[in-house]
């Protein structure tokens, strides 16, 4: 049966909708209505991510064993972090706020690793048997529907006039994209080879270590940009548009990036967007009270190239599963970990910091407190993308061009 690509997109959308998004609401959500600590709650959500560790692995061996059932089990994970989603923003608690908040998160969590380790194998079986570069054919479908979903996730609260209404969207996202992919699965083959594969290749290591590195600058980001929206350019009411600016302008350059990457190839392009982030971030460091043009600019070429890091990382770590252990389902579980334990770790690290440093949300704060929030949400950003250029810069990847791409693999095949 022929793939239905836009059912990965509209996945990829009720995934990432699940992901980023949380970090850059629920934290915010919950100290100002239910007045937790921003200590607390990086403290929380560090610990939640540390159990991935443990249950991911689990879920990826899950994975195999429901995998002659595994549209059921993907239906069940979906519907449970539905349900956990409402929970978390629709429902007032049942017990303490801060447990929760733990409780809902969990079930969030553990439901989105399991559905992204299904996915990703599924997409390394699906872009075996497109025509051409099939991982970055696939990518530009699966990463804009992934960008597309965080702008809307990103917008919700906003366009929809709370927090309840955008668990109630989210949900309906849920049972449309359910309901789209439930015919892929059956060609799904997800094998267990362990860590062995990944952890043996010293380019699938690189490229996780990569991704670990350049995923943080957007932890960052996001678990500061509400704070600095609001405190920081003194523009209350400004955050969605901002956030909807932002990802949106990432979904429009994704597909340009990938593009690119198939004429010039994927390394080139991804460096020059990471430059292109540090200029934006760099920028954003000078910003004051009242900069609301300066700051959209900001957000467009900021977003444009995320774009990149969201489309062309996941395709060249796919690529290179393909190679080293088709469908090892483990190989995906620790990217997912990856991308989720940087924005634990962020979460972890500035919260805290910030609210030592005098910081707090919807007050009155110093100009010492405000630099320093300029200076984690902007300034650690920059740092962070000049150590993962250098990482890329002497890492081998293979990128060839799309008009040269059926010589290599005829070359590798010898």
């Amino acid at each position: 049966m022929r793939p239905h690509l836009p059912a990965y997109s509209l996945f990829a959308a009720f995934l990432a909708s699940a992901g980023l998004p949380l970090y850059i609401h629920a934290p915010k959500f919950y100290v100002d209505e239910y007045g937790v600590s921003l200590a607390a709650l990086g403290g929380t959500l560090f610990v939640l991510r540390l159990l991935d560790v443990v249950q991911d692995p689990i879920l990826g061996r899950l994975a195999e064993r429901l995998r002659a059932r595994r549209g059921v089990s993907v239906a069940i994970a979906g519907v449970m972090m539905a349900l956990a989603m409402l929970g978390l923003f629709a429902v007032e608690p049942l017990i303490d706020p801060m447990w929760w908040f733990a409780v809902m998160l969990t079930v969030v969590f553990s439901a989105f690793s399991y559905l992204t380790i299904c996915f990703y194998a599924q997409g390394v079986a699906t872009a075996a048997n497109l025509s051409g570069q099939g991982h970055l054919r696939l990518a530009r479908w699966r990463e804009t529907g992934a960008l597309i979903g965080i702008c809307a996730a990103a917008a919700a609260p906003v366009a929809l006039g709370g927090y309840a209404g955008f668990a109630v969207a989210f949900s309906m996202l849920a049972c449309a994209a359910l309901l789209a992919m439930k015919r892929e699965w059956g060609g799904a083959s997800i094998a267990s080879a362990g860590f062995g594969p990944v952890v043996q290749d010293a380019v699938a290591r690189r490229l996780l270590l990569i991704a670990l590195v350049n995923a943080a600058p957007v932890a960052v980001s996001s678990t500061l940009f509400l704070f600095f929206v609001e405190s920081r350019l003194q523009a209350p009411g400004w955050e969605g548009p901002y956030l909807l600016l932002f990802f949106l302008s990432a979904a429009l350059a994704a597909p340009v990036w990938g593009h690119l990457a198939e004429q010039v190839g994927a390394k080139a392009v991804l460096l020059g967007a990471m430059v292109l982030s540090i200029i934006a971030f760099a920028s954003a460091i000078l910003l004051k009270a009242g900069d609301l043009w300066e700051f959209a600019i900001v957000c467009v070429f900021s977003g444009a190239a995320i774009g990149a890091d969201m489309t062309l990382l996941p395709a060249l770590f796919s690529r290179r599963m393909e190679e080293i252990s088709p469908g090892a389902s483990e190989g995906f579980g620790l990217w997912s970990f990856v991308s989720k334990f940087t924005l634990a770790f962020a979460a972890v690290a500035l919260l805290p910091l910030l609210e030592m440093g005098g910081f707090e949300s919807g007050q009155n704060n110093s100009d010492d407190a405000l630099q320093l929030l300029s200076y984690l949400y902007a300034g650690v950003p920059c740092a962070l993308k000049l150590i993962a250029i250098a990482l890329l810069t002497s890492t081998e990847v293979q990128q060839a061009p799309a008009n040269q791409a059926g010589r290599v693999e005829r070359r590798s095949s010898q």
